[in-house]
């Protein structure tokens, strides 16, 4: 069973925005660090259902995560 604190740390991590360091590799975000293997699964999980809705709700069928590839490369 989750705690309130357990799943703010989720829902931390689900996010789609990541920092980058000063060479431009994206970074975990910091309360991933904070969860255990256990948690750390669920928040995978939440972030797959997350972006397939995002990609579903784009009229380009895309999610967050694709648009910022798609920006680098362009």
């Amino acid at each position: 069973m989750s705690t309130p604190e357990i799943e703010l740390l989720i829902e931390a991590v689900t996010a789609a925005h990541r920092a980058r360091d000063r060479d431009g590799t994206l970074q975990f975000h910091p309360a991933w660090y904070d969860l255990d293997e256990a948690d750390r699964r669920e928040a995978f999980q939440r972030t797959t259902e997350l972006r397939a809705l995002e990609a579903h709700l784009d009229p380009g069928g895309l999610s967050s995560t694709a648009k910022a590839v798609l920006a680098r490369i362009r």
